[in-house]
C-alpha cells in the first residue's frame, strides 16, 4: 500500500508562554479581543503536516511519499528528508515564494494559539494525483490551501483514490459545503475532539449523520486518549505513557503517522491506533515535530511496555511487510 500525504511544508516557529491563556480573557468582553502575550522562548522547527507525518512514517519502515509545494527556502529541509528515507519527487518547487511559516504560541497547560502564513503553499493546487503520484493506493488531505484540498478531494473521487479527509486547522477556515464535500465517501475522517464539534456546528451534522457518509472516524481527545469508529465499530484506544512532556505540536501529526504505518502492516486497528499513540507520545517528549528518534526495535519494547502486549507488533520487524489491511468500506 503506498500511501501518499498531502498538505504543507512548513518552517514552525515556536513559542512557550508561561501562564495561562485563559487568564486572559475577559467572558463578557470576548467580541473585542485585543491581547498580546510576552512569551518566553522562541525557536525555529522544520514543520508542516505533510513532512511530520511522513518523518514518523519513515522511523517505522516506510518510505513515504509527499506531495506538496515547498519554496525557495526548502533547499536543505529537501536534503535533510531525503536522508531519513523520504521520497520528494512529487514536491514542487515554487522559485519566487518562500515555504509556509507557522507562528505557535504554547501556554503552561500546553493550550495553543496559532497564525499560519501560506507562501508557497498557495500553489498546492498546481498538484495532481494523475502527474505527481499516479501509483498511489492511498492518500492522506491534510490542512493545505483550501482551494487545493477541495480539488484532491474532487480528483481523488474521480480516480476512485481512497483517501484520509484531514482538515484539521483548516476547519475554522473552509466553507461548510467544502468540509461535506470532503466528508462524503472519505475511507477516514480523521480530528481531534474540538475541531469534530466544529465540523458539527458548521454543517449541522450530527455524528451518526457523519458515520453514514465515511468508511471510518478516527478522533483524538488529548489526554482522554483515542476513538477509532470503523464499519460501526468503535475502538478506544489508550494515550502511551510519556516519560515527561515537552511541547505538543506535530503529536497529532505522529499519530496519523503510526495509524497509517499499522495500516501498511496489516494490523488490527487496535493495534494501528496505539502505534499513533505511541508515536505521539515520542514528540510529546521533545521540542518540535521532527526532533524525535527511534528505531524499529526501540519502539516494539516501547510498545511492550506500554500496552503490557508481547507479540502484536513483531510485524514491524519482518521484511518483506507482509499484506496490508482491506480499508473500511466506502459508503
Amino acid at each position: 500500500m503506498k500511501i501518499v500525504i498531502t498538505g504543507s511544508i512548513a518552517f514552525d516557529y515556536l513559542m512557550s508562554f508561561p501562564g495561562k491563556f485563559h487568564d486572559a480573557f475577559v467572558a463578557d468582553k470576548l467580541e473585542k479581543i485585543s491581547l498580546s502575550f510576552l512569551v518566553d522562548s522562541l525557536k525555529r522547527q522544520r514543520g508542516g503536516t505533510a513532512p511530520n507525518i511522513a518523518y514518523t512514517m519513515a522511523l517505522l519502515g516506510d518510505r513515504p511519499a509527499i506531495m506538496a509545494t515547498a519554496g525557495q527556502d526548502f533547499g536543505e529541509y529537501r536534503v535533510w528528508l531525503e536522508s531519513h528515507g523520504i521520497d520528494t519527487s512529487a514536491v514542487l518547487d515554487i522559485e519566487d515564494e518562500f515555504c509556509a511559516s507557522f507562528f505557535v504560541n504554547t501556554d503552561e497547560d500546553n493550550n495553543q494559539i496559532a497564525s499560519f502564513y501560506t507562501g508557497a503553499m498557495a500553489h498546492a493546487g498546481k498538484l495532481t494525483f494523475a502527474r505527481y503520484a499516479p501509483d498511489a493506493d492511498l492518500t492522506i488531505i491534510t490542512p493545505n490551501d483550501p482551494t487545493a484540498m477541495l480539488s484532491y478531494v474532487r480528483e481523488c473521487k474521480l480516480l476512485g483514490l481512497p483517501y484520509i479527509y484531514d482538515p484539521s486547522q483548516q476547519t475554522a477556515r473552509i466553507t461548510s459545503e467544502e468540509i461535506c464535500e470532503g466528508i462524503d465517501g472519505c475511507y477516514l475522517l480523521s480530528s481531534n475532539e474540538y475541531e469534530f464539534q466544529l465540523i458539527q456546528e458548521k454543517t449541522g451534522l450530527s455524528e451518526n449523520d457523519i458515520l453514514d457518509q465515511v468508511g471510518g472516524l478516527v478522533m483524538t481527545m488529548g489526554s482522554a486518549g483515542s476513538r477509532l469508529i470503523i464499519d460501526g465499530r468503535e475502538e478506544f484506544i489508550p494515550v502511551a505513557p510519556t516519560r515527561w512532556v515537552s511541547e505538543p505540536t506535530g503529536a497529532g501529526d505522529a499519530y496519523r503517522a503510526g495509524l497509517m504505518r499499522g495500516m501498511q502492516l496489516g494490523l488490527p486497528w487496535s493495534v494501528a491506533g496505539r502505534m499513533g499513540a505511541l508515536a505521539a507520545a515520542y514528540v510529546l517528549e521533545q521540542f518540535g515535530p521532527q526532533n524525535h528518534f527511534f528505531t524499529r526495535e526501540e519502539f516494539v519494547a516501547r510498545y511492550r511496555e506500554s500496552f503490557d502486549d508481547e507479540g502484536a507488533l513483531d510485524t514491524l520487524l519482518l521484511e518483506p511487510q507482509p499484506i496490508p489491511m482491506p480499508l473500511p468500506a466506502a459508503r
